[in-house]
This record gives structure tokens, sequence and C-alpha cells, in this order.
């Protein structure tokens, strides 16, 4: 049995349960699939300023999963502390923008993705590029709907999707890759409205997060992600417009 943890990038549950059992879906009857959702961070990750914090909350939720975990999901597209997070562990640790593109490469020459809002496509850009996958990239479209408006109204959902993805087809895109772990499940509902593969990066990321726990690999832990050096870490900062060495406001 191998237990993989999917580990959401914001503080909504609902959101964490969502991609688990996406992520179900997609490995096998002996593998356990474990929602992890940060204890504390941003309920929505939409720009740099909530990824960053979301990617401390995340790290602080991978110093202390449990020793049984076999394997991680990083569920926060284009999010920050993808490699912070390969240099803490030493299991497989797979983040759901370049699982999906890994994928989306083996179907077609250049994929695109779609994406919540217009600020998460800078980061996306950034995320594919640091992963050496942006050069297959055709076109990264926004949708205009919030993290937390996709489950708002699904068909507006689907119907701003596949407005989207069409966009991205016309830039040259042969394989769409849903942009955000919130749409998890949205491709059953689209992929028969577009004409081409349509893929999931949760269930693309557990999939190759079980394939490299059966074939018993680990994250290299020379040089870039060496285990990072043992210092004390704060997590809970003081409160802004406190004086920390008079201790008054």
């Amino acid at each position: 049995m191998s237990r993989i943890a999917v580990v959401n990038c914001n503080t909504t549950t609902s959101m964490t349960e969502m991609a688990a059992a996406r992520a179900r879906l997609a490995v096998g009857p002996c593998t356990t699939v474990v929602a992890v959702t940060p204890t504390w961070g941003v309920e929505s990750a939409e720009g740099w300023y909530d990824s960053f914090i979301s990617a401390a909350a995340v790290l602080h939720s991978l110093e202390n999963l449990p020793p049984d975990i076999d394997g991680v999901v990083m569920a926060g597209f284009g999010e920050h502390g993808r490699e912070g997070a390969r240099q803490l562990l030493d299991i497989p640790v797979v983040d759901i923008t370049e699982a999906a593109a890994h994928l989306a490469m083996l179907l077609g020459r250049r994929y695109g993705v779609v994406t919540t809002v217009s600020s998460a496509v800078g980061q996306i850009e950034d995320s594919l590029t640091t992963a050496g996958l942006m050069g297959h990239c055709a076109a990264i479209e926004d949708t205009g709907l919030g993290v937390l408006e996709i489950d708002a109204d699904p068909t507006a959902t689907a119907e701003a999707f596949v407005a989207a993805g069409e966009r991205a087809i016309a830039r040259g895109a042969e394989v769409i890759c849903l942009g955000c772990a919130g749409m998890a499940g949205l491709e059953e509902y689209v992929s028969g409205r577009l004409p081409v593969p349509v893929i999931d990066g949760v269930a693309a990321a557990a999939a190759l997060v079980e394939t490299l726990i059966r074939q018993r690999l680990g994250t290299s832990k020379i040089d870039s992600y060496a285990a990072p050096l043992r210092k004390t870490r704060t997590w809970n900062p003081p409160a802004v417009g406190v004086d920390v060495a008079a201790g008054v406001e």
C-alpha cells in the first residue's frame, strides 16, 4: 500500500476534498490518497502576493507530514513552493502545473493552459519556464473567473472554459490543460466541446507520483535539492505594528 498526500495551496477545505477525490480516481486500488489543507494561508491563491503566502503555508504543512506518506501532489497551478518542497522532502513531489504539461506534450506538439484570472498567467508562465516546459506552450488563456467562483455556477464555468480553450486552440494549442486545481473533473464536461484532449493536472500528478513510488524513485538529494540547513524557523510572525525588540506597539 502506498500513501499519497494531495496538498492544497489554499485553506478552502472543499477545494482540498475535490482535488483529493479526483486524485483517487487516477490511482490504483492499492494507493491511498490523503487530503491536506494548510492550517493558515489564503482561502484562494490569485496572484503573486497570495502565492508567496501560500508557498510558506504549504511548506509548513509539509514539515509536519506523517512519516508514512510516500509521495506528494502539490495542488496549486502555477503556485510557488515546488522547489522548496523538493529540497525539504526525499519522497517524490509532483506539481500539477508540470504534470499537466508533461502529459500534454505526449499527446500533441504544443499545448495550452486555461486558468482562472489574468493575474495567474504570469505565475504559470514562470512556473513552466522554470520546469523547462514553456517552449511548447502555445497559449495561456484566462476565464476571468476567480478560484472561489468556479463551483458557484458550473454551467457558466464550463462555458467560460470552452471559450478560453477555443482561443488557445486558435493560437496553436493541440492539447488543453486545466489551469487550476479547482477545475479538477471539469474535463469530463468540456472534452466533447473541444476538438483536442483536455488534461487535469491533479489526476496527472497523482498518476505520476504513484508511478515514481512503484519504481522506488525519490527526489535527488545532491546539489539543487539537497536538504536545507538545520536552523530555527519561526512560523508565527508578530502582529503588524508590534515592535519586536521592545514588545510594544
